[in-house]
């Protein structure tokens, strides 16, 4: 992130969660605001031609994989809720819609993000005439600088009852050591119930040449936009030093899983690439 400016790259992955409403049948993830929340002027834009959206394999990659991701995320909400979990914290909520459609009542969602990039949500929000449920909190805050346990609390978190938290699109911009001290730091909120799920990538030398190609172009782009690539992982690795923080029950699909559970049957030849994760956990307790 640049100091004082909203994330380019939340931007850009709405834009293709958007693409996604209007270009692939039958949709992994339905999501009624996807447009709405693109501003009158780039909804109309990307109404007009989301044809654009298919430039090259990579895009229809990475729209497969940012649409599989919020489905995911949602589905294992969803498990937890019907554990009895109340509280959803979004972390790097970007122009994440899920609190704007949330149909549960009794859900509580904590929405987190950098200040810049949270005052321009909420533009956006207003210009869309999307109302702000009295359940959704809005908590500042710069993950590499400041204490989350501290943050939520401040927000008004419980601490006494289980959290489910998710954090997209966030771990491939910090440091490793950052992600995991995130993850230290929700582990105590997401116990006796709650859980994780988010979303990390390998390094690209693990990678075969094509596809280690295509990440380093958008790896490129990220940083060109001022928000580079900082954080990758190995699964076992990671897998071991989430066992270590408490979290069980981690099931870590890699892209083999992800396309024989969601687009083997696609006619479309809609899939995902070779170098994105994504993971989901329950905390200690039970």
């Amino acid at each position: 992130m640049i100091e004082s400016r909203p994330s380019r790259t939340a931007e850009r992955v709405a834009m293709r969660r958007a693409a996604h409403q209007l270009l692939d049948r039958p949709r992994l993830h339905d999501d009624p605001l996807a447009l709405a929340i693109l501003g009158e002027a780039q909804a109309a834009a990307t109404r007009a031609d989301p044809g654009r959206f298919e430039d090259g394999p990579v895009a229809r990659v990475l729209r497969a994989f940012l649409a599989v991701r919020s489905r995911l995320a949602e589905d294992a909400l969803a498990e937890t809720i019907a554990a009895g979990v109340r509280q959803y914290v979004v972390l790097g909520a970007g122009l994440d819609t899920f609190a704007y459609r949330n149909p549960y009542p009794t859900l509580r969602v904590f929405e987190m993000d950098h200040p810049a990039t949270q005052a321009w949500k909420r533009g956006r929000l207003a210009e869309a005439h999307v109302d702000v449920p009295a359940g959704v909190t809005f908590a500042a805050i710069d993950f590499a600088t400041e204490a989350l346990p501290g943050v939520l609390r401040a927000a008004g978190l419980r601490g006494e009852e289980p959290s489910f938290f998710s954090c997209l699109g966030v771990t491939p911009y910090l440091e490793p050591p950052t992600v995991l001290a995130t993850l230290a730091a929700i582990a105590p909120f997401a116990a006796n119930g709650g859980g994780v799920v988010f979303d990390y990538s390998v390094p690209a030398e693990s990678l075969a040449p094509r596809p280690r190609a295509a990440f380093e172009a958008m790896a490129a782009r990220a940083a060109a936009a001022g928000e580079p690539f900082r954080g990758f992982f190995e699964p076992e690795t990671l897998s071991a030093a989430m066992q270590a923080l408490g979290f069980h029950g981690i099931r870590d699909l890699g892209p083999d899983q992800l396309n024989a559970r969601f687009f083997s049957e696609r006619a479309d030849g809609l899939r995902v690439g070779s170098a994105g994760h994504i993971l989901t956990a329950r905390g200690r307790g039970r």
